[in-house]
């Protein structure tokens, strides 16, 4: 008589989840390699083509950018310092409250930024792997969770 506790075929939740979670780290990363490059090839680097592309919302806080980056406002401010420089954003006080600068997008910055966003490859290799019901459902089951989930990007 065999002693041994037998083990289901099926993965048990727990498993999944960590598989999941390997996953998406995995493409996270591949993500952020080709964002590094492709800011890279437009002389950028990769917190000054984040910035290009948070703008891409509209004009906004410097600190509320160090919040959704998870960085310091000092950070943020080299950080525009360099992109102003190059004509890529301007900053200007908040109407409603003149402490406040408001950092908005240049039309050579936006330009920029659409550039860097359509040259991002990486998204198009593994998608394509889907078809369009699939990637619907993917969509979606990935706005769940983020609807569910808490903190910056969120």
């Amino acid at each position: 008589m065999d002693t041994q506790p037998t083990r289901d075929a099926a993965p048990q939740p727990e498993e999944i989840t960590r598989e999941v979670v390997d996953l998406m780290a995995n493409l996270v990363a591949l993500f952020h390699r080709e964002y590094e490059e492709a800011a890279a090839a437009r002389s950028l680097t990769g917190a000054q083509a984040k910035v290009l592309a948070l703008l891409r919302r509209g004009p906004m806080p410097m600190r509320h950018i160090a919040q959704t980056l998870s960085c310091e406002p000092s950070n943020i401010t080299g950080i525009v310092d360099r992109l102003e420089s190059r004509g890529f954003v301007t900053r200007e006080a908040d109407r409603q409250d003149r402490r406040v600068k408001l950092v908005a997008a240049t039309e050579s910055g936006a330009a920029a930024s659409a550039e860097l966003r359509e040259s991002l490859n990486f998204a198009r290799e593994p998608l394509a792997a889907l078809d369009p019901d699939e990637r619907t459902q993917l969509r979606d089951l990935l706005r769940r969770m983020l609807s569910g989930a808490s903190g910056p990007g969120a």
